[in-house]
């Protein structure tokens, strides 16, 4: 599921990564990896009061046809919630995910989060109508409500993101300032790719004779 938040960063980005399976590390994305660490640990589950912690939760929706796994859900006890096998009472889940830096403007970490939580309410039967984002930068929590506009535009994503997938395709790249920040910008050479253009070459050299 992480990787709808990297179609909604970058398309192209999304398709070296998912599709052609390349990766580098930068200082950034090491420093997210080791932020998620502790997140991911599925041994470690707390009981804190009314609130049961989870970390690493796998889920799967096959309505949005992802997979994954929750940085944190937390259950709250709740008479609206669903029971849990071993757990007594009823639970509400909301999804936590965790970002190393600070808020974005685009919609890349809400959609993640977004679909976590569609794929809790599919698992669960349940309705989950908010979840958070926790960033390291900030050190707080962002709620996000789970809109029925947020749930269209996740669902969206996600159905372009497996017709790509479906076709193999890896789109153009589109140069702009989030090139900066991103680890594949010496795989991806997003300024050379623009610049090749092999149908302009194509046009330029179709009148010159051939000599034996």
């Amino acid at each position: 599921m992480s990787g709808i938040q990297h179609f909604c960063f970058c398309r192209r980005q999304w398709a070296l990564i998912h599709l052609e399976q390349q990766w580098q590390e930068n200082q950034r994305t090491a420093e997210g990896r080791l932020d998620h660490n502790r997140c991911h640990d599925d041994g470690l589950t707390e009981k804190r009061g009314d609130t049961l912690i989870v970390r690493g939760m796998r889920v799967i929706s096959r309505r949005l046809k992802l997979t994954g796994n929750c940085d944190v859900v937390e259950f709250h006890a709740s008479p609206d919630g669903v029971p849990l096998q071993g757990r007594e009472g009823r639970w509400l889940p909301t999804p936590i995910e965790y970002k190393h830096g600070a808020p974005k403007e685009s919609d890349a970490d809400r959609l993640q989060l977004c679909a976590q939580a569609m794929a809790l309410e599919e698992m669960l039967v349940c309705e989950v109508p908010a979840g958070a984002l926790y960033y390291a930068e900030t050190r707080r929590r962002e709620v996000v409500p789970l809109t029925p506009e947020l749930r269209a535009k996740t669902q969206a994503a996600a159905d372009e993101m497996n017709r790509y997938f479906a076709r193999g395709y890896t789109p153009k790249s589109k140069p702009g300032k989030h090139c900066n920040a991103c680890s594949l910008k010496e795989l991806c050479l997003p300024v050379l790719y623009q610049r090749a253009d092999p149908a302009a070459y194509l046009r330029a050299h179709i009148d010159e004779e051939v000599t034996p």
